[in-house]
C-alpha cells in the first residue's frame, strides 16, 4: 500500500489531469525536452509488499507511453540528439529520451520487443560489477530478506535491534527503518550490513545479482540494436557522493574502461546511481566532466531547456513510476515543466 506521500502525489495527478492544465502547460511552456527514468519492465503485477514496485513498469504501459508522447507531439529521440536539441539555437520540436538503470535482465525479455516494434531509441546506463555477477541489489535482496522473515536482528555498532516482519504492515516498517538507516550510512559499512543480513538469513547475494541483471552475453545482445546507446552507471552503483574523491573518480572512469573493453567504444554518458542530492552533487558533476563525459543524468525531477546547455553532467530525469501507472498519468509525465516547478 502506497504511503501518504504517494496517495498525495497520486491525488496530485488526478487532479491535474482533470483540470487540462497539462495542455495549456505544455503549450507555453519552454522546455524543451524530458529525459525519462526506467528501471524495470514486468508483465506481473507487484506482491502486495513490494517497496521496490516503484521501480515496474508494464509492457502495455510502456507501450502505451510511446505512442501517447509521440501523439502529443514529442519527438522519441537518443541522448545524443537530445544534446544536439539542448545547445541548439535553432528551433527544435520537443522530446523526449527514454533511459533504463541498472541492466535488469527483463528489459531484454519485455522492453526491448516494445522498444523495437515501435522503433523507439533509447539508453541503458550499465554498473559492471553487476553485470559481471558480483555486485549486490542490495534494494531488492533487502526487501527479499524481509519478505522471507517473521522478525528480524539487524547489529548496529555493536547493537542488536529486533525488528518484527510478519505482518504486511510490519514489513513495511521493517524494510523502510532499515533502508532509510542504509542510505545514511558510508557505503562500505552498508554493503558490510546488507551482505552480514544474508547471511544470517541464509539469502544468496550472487545468485540474487545474477539472476536479476544482464550478463555480457545479454548486453550483446540489447547493444547490437540499433536503438541502444550504452552509457555507464558506475561498477558497483554505489552513492558516489559518499565516497572519497579517489574512489567515486575510480568508480565511474573504471566503468568505463570496461564498457569500452567489452564493446570497443567508449561510453559517453552516464547516469549518477540513485542520483538524488545526497547521492551526487557538483563535485560528481565535476567528475563527470573532466572524465570527459558528454552528459550526465540525476533523478532531480525536471524537463530540459536551454540553459541545461550549461551543466549537461547534472540533466534531471523524470521516473516512469510504477505506483503511476494509470494511462491518463501520462499527460502529466510528458509536462516537465510541471515537474520544473515542483522541484524548486
Amino acid at each position: 500500500m502506497p504511503g501518504l506521500r504517494y496517495r498525495a502525489i497520486g491525488a496530485a495527478f488526478e487532479l491535474l489531469w482533470a483540470s487540462q492544465l497539462p495542455v495549456l502547460v505544455r503549450r507555453l511552456s519552454r522546455a524543451r525536452g524530458v529525459i525519462f527514468t526506467l528501471h524495470r519492465v514486468l508483465p506481473d503485477d507487484a506482491a502486495d509488499f513490494s517497496p521496490n514496485a516503484i521501480l515496474q513498469v508494464k509492457p502495455d504501459f510502456l507501450e502505451f507511453t510511446i505512442t501517447r508522447i509521440r501523439k502529443l507531439g514529442l519527438d522519441i529521440v537518443d541522448i545524443d540528439e537530445a544534446i544536439r536539441r539542448v545547445e541548439t539555437d535553432e528551433p527544435a520540436k520537443p522530446f523526449a529520451v527514454l533511459t533504463f538503470d541498472d541492466a535488469y535482465r527483463d528489459n531484454l525479455r519485455y522492453a526491448l520487443p516494445v522498444l523495437r516494434r515501435q522503433q523507439c531509441p533509447f539508453t541503458l546506463y550499465v554498473p559492471t560489477a553487476l553485470v559481471d555477477g558480483i555486485g549486490e541489489v542490495w534494494w531488492q535482496a533487502l526487501e527479499d530478506i524481509v519478505a522471507g522473515q517473521n522478525a528480524l536482528a539487524v547489529t548496529w555498532n555493536g547493537e542488536t535491534e529486533y525488528l518484527p516482519s510478519a505482518s504486511l504492515a510490519e514489513k513495511q516498517a521493517a524494510y523502510t527503518a532499515l533502508y532509510r538507516r542504509m542510505r545514511v550510512m558510508p557505503e562500505h559499512d552498508r554493503v558490510t550490513l546488507i551482505r552480514d543480513l544474508a547471511g544470517q538469513y541464509g539469502f544468496d547475494l550472487a545468485r540474487q545479482c545474477r539472476d536479476l541483471i544482464m550478463d555480457w552475453s545479454d548486453l550483446r545482445t540489447f547493444a547490437a540494436d540499433q536503438l541502444c546507446t550504452i552509457g555507464a552507471h558506475t561498477v558497483h552503483h554505489y552513492e558516489l557522493a559518499k565516497l572519497e574523491t579517489g574512489e567515486a573518480r575510480s568508480e565511474i572512469e573504471q566503468s568505463l574502461r570496461i564498457i569500452k573493453a567489452q564493446f570497443g567504444k567508449q561510453p559517453e554518458h552516464l547516469s549518477y546511481p540513485l542520483g538524488g542530492p545526497s547521492s551526487a552533487g557538483p563535485r560528481e558533476f565535476a567528475l563527470a566532466r573532466e572524465l570527459g563525459l558528454r552528459s550526465a543524468v540525476t533523478t532531480r525531477p525536471g524537463g530540459l531547456y536551454a540553459h541545461h546547455r550549461h551543466s549537461l553532467h547534472a540533466l534531471p530525469r523524470i521516473s516512469l513510476n510504477g505506483l503511476f501507472q494509470s494511462r491518463r498519468y501520462v499527460d502529466v509525465f510528458a509536462t516537465p515543466a510541471l515537474f520544473s516547478l515542483m522541484a524548486k
